[in-house]
């Protein structure tokens, strides 16, 4: 069968993922390459939990987007205490921190100048002096920034905040050997935190309700990473400099899907698969939603398509194109009694045909101009931010921009994102795989008397779902 419906099968099975409830967490946890958050800032992470619920965070920052030339870590010392399951990410468990100490290791004068303004700036009373006029930096220095103990907290200039400890989520799943001689599979153990707001604005203050891109167990990570162990060995003092990887050109033709299943702010589960086609630039994109963090129970299905335009290097986040995307057509299909029953009470004229939903059958929205209970406006023009790389396996990987955490859509040139979503994988070359719409099938559960007994969903959900609904991208 085509790689790509294998690959999206593979995603409903969910691989084999599961999630530890309540999550275990001792040990190291690291990324897996460089990261970038809103801003944009380029950053690796290596956190350290003990069993007596302490934790050492180093987390170091970049100039550029290949994390090969530092300019600040910061190591940050505290306590976590894991609390009850999120009742707004399924899946989730929340936690309270209590940061006791954050120190700043400058690695260059300019990094020391450009911090120490923004802190002496903008901070209250208490870091008007962090750095005395004249101080001259000194490498290896740790100055602190943040210390319980004096109640001193020059971390807000930085845009600092550590809220990704609220929200934490482990999966392990087992990654098949590649060598032909080795059969079995080895573990892999990720760590989801809380995802950082994308307005720089909001961030001190977001409590999360989604995630940020996994860090893996330094012990049981995928392989080959050569990231990881950089990243494992160093220090505040030693910062990882990863190898160079070239830069590739932008391809976007041919055919990519989600690697796993995805969350969104405000507790979206997804999996997404999309089709350029370069020669007439337009595209098509699949969006199956769920309402579970393993993408096992699908609520409803978004087709759309549209076309692009050139793309342009982007001048905000090195290494990322910047393009517009216009989309001018859109069908839905709901997958379950509750969107039917939201659907066909939408208001009429705006999702579809009045009162003619029905679970399984797909509708076209483009007449109704989108569909208003779902968020989506037709025709749409996005301002988007990608970027295309390679895996350590070689294989091509597509970034496409982070939605705005508001739930907003990037519809003007000023709210086009800073950093990326999980990145896709090429499944199928320009040539080889035109877009075959991959439906999922709709499954009624049946219950012992053999009526279609659909699962309920928790009352929280529906909530949720009744007061931010939905945006379709």
């Amino acid at each position: 069968e085509p790689p790509c419906r294998q690959q999206l099968r593979h995603l409903q099975d969910s691989a084999g993922t599961a999630a530890r409830l309540p999550p275990r967490l001792e040990g190291r946890w690291v990324s897996t390459g460089c990261e970038v958050r809103p801003g944009p800032e380029f950053l690796t992470r290596s956190y350290l939990f003990y069993t007596n619920r302490l934790f050492k965070a180093l987390q170091f920052y970049y100039w550029d987007p290949s994390c090969r030339d530092p300019s600040y870590s910061l190591v940050i010392k505290g306590k976590l205490r894991l609390r009850q399951a999120s009742w707004i990410t399924r899946g989730a468990t929340e936690a309270d921190y209590h940061l006791h100490k954050v120190g700043i290791v400058f690695h260059s004068p300019k990094a020391m100048r450009e911090a120490a303004s923004r802190i002496n700036q903008t901070s209250g009373e208490g870091c008007r002096g962090f750095l005395p006029p004249g101080r001259s930096w000194a490498p290896g220095a740790l100055y602190e920034v943040l210390s319980a103990k004096t109640e001193r907290d020059c971390t807000a200039a930085l845009g600092f905040a550590m809220h990704e400890l609220s929200l934490v989520r482990v999966e392990r799943h087992f990654q098949p050997l590649l060598q032909p001689q080795q059969s079995g599979s080895r573990l892999v153990e990720e760590l989801y935190l809380g995802d950082i707001h994308t307005d720089w604005g909001e961030r001190l203050h977001y409590r999360p309700t989604g995630y940020q891109r996994p860090l893996q167990s330094a012990l049981h990570h995928v392989q080959p990473c050569p990231a990881c162990g950089i990243i494992s060995r160093a220090d505040e003092h030693h910062p990882p400099i990863l190898p160079a990887r070239a830069a590739l050109p932008m391809q976007l033709s041919g055919s990519w899907v989600s690697t796993h299943c995805e969350v969104r702010p405000a507790v979206l589960f997804l999996t997404r698969y999309f089709t350029f086609h370069g020669n007439n630039h337009t595209w098509e994109g699949h969006y199956y939603h769920y309402s579970d963090p393993l993408c096992r129970q699908p609520t409803f299905t978004i087709y759309a398509s549209g076309h692009y335009s050139q793309g342009i290097p982007s001048s905000k986040v090195r290494g990322g194109t910047e393009l517009a995307f216009k989309v001018t057509q859109a069908r839905v299909t709901p997958m379950d009694q509750v969107t039917v029953l939201m659907l066909n009470s939408s208001e009429p004229g705006s999702c579809g045909l009045e009162g003619s939903w029905s679970a399984g059958v797909e509708q076209d929205i483009t007449a109704t101009n989108g569909c208003l209970a779902l968020g989506i406006k037709l025709p749409h023009t996005e301002y988007e931010l990608f970027k295309t790389e390679q895996d350590t396996q070689q294989r091509s990987l597509l970034y496409i921009g982070e939605r705005p955490t508001d739930g907003s859509s990037p519809d003007s040139p000023d709210k086009r994102p800073t950093s990326y979503q999980a990145p896709l994988i090429q499944c199928a070359a320009a040539s080889e795989e035109f877009s075959n719409y991959i439906s999922l099938k709709y499954v009624g559960r049946k219950d012992a008397n053999g009526i279609e007994a659909l699962k309920p969903l928790p009352v929280a959900f529906l909530l949720f779902i009744a007061l931010l609904f939905l945006r379709w991208d």
